[in-house]
């Protein structure tokens, strides 16, 4: 198994992952690089991304499996990125030895904008929110029969750094990745839940690493 290791920037970031898996497979094509098909009939391109990114969320640790057949790896990200939409970035092709399981936090860089300047005290709040024994909040969930399930935040959050500047807060948090993971979106929800005077009038965000058990970087 091969691994693309690749970012998402700009207005790629709205490509959702569907569409990515498609402009994937496409450019594939466009670059002459063959790549393993799934067998049969109706055989498609054999890629996976583990960790799907929201929609609107930037990257630059981003990671796609497949099988390269007669391309040296070195060639591949060159020829890929002469074929890739702007705001796809493919850093390196390499041979994938973790598996996935081992994939078990996530590293997102999350900035609070506030138009008016970050209020007072927002820091102190935040900090002392993400600092609790608890925090629970309502998520989605297509196994429970009301659509929704609870979810106790603080087990999934294994740190969180909070840092006001002028304008923004910013959140640098590494969560669990799966079985079951976190959406930082729910700690600004949450945020906004529990420290209304602290709530962003927008929120950035940026998955900057995937990191082992160890905290070390997943490939």
């Amino acid at each position: 198994m091969h691994r693309l290791a690749f970012s998402k920037a700009d207005t790629a970031k709205f490509i959702s992952h569907l569409d990515l898996m498609r402009t994937f497979q496409r450019s594939f094509l466009r670059a002459g690089i063959h790549i393993k098909h799934t067998e049969g009939f109706n055989p498609h391109a054999f890629v996976s991304i583990p960790l799907p990114l929201s929609v609107g969320y930037s990257s630059s640790c981003e990671v796609l499996e497949c099988q390269v057949l007669d391309t040296p790896l070195e060639e591949v990200p060159r020829r890929m990125n002469a074929a890739l939409p702007a705001g796809i970035t493919v850093q390196r092709c390499y041979e994938g030895v973790r598996p996935v399981k081992d994939l078990y936090y996530v590293n997102y860089i999350v900035t609070l904008e506030y138009e008016a300047g970050a209020p007072f005290g927002a820091e102190s709040a935040i900090r002392g929110l993400l600092s609790r024994d608890s925090l629970v909040m309502e998520k989605r969930s297509k196994k429970a029969k009301s659509g929704k399930v609870e979810v106790d935040l603080i087990p999934l959050i294994a740190k969180a750094t909070v840092e006001e500047r002028r304008d923004t807060v910013a959140l640098d948090l590494i969560l669990k990745a799966q079985n079951p993971g976190l959406n930082p979106e729910l700690i600004v929800s949450a945020i906004r839940t529990y420290c209304p005077d602290a709530a962003p009038d927008y929120a950035v965000f940026h998955r900057r690493a995937v990191l082992d058990q160890q905290f070390q970087p997943w490939e």
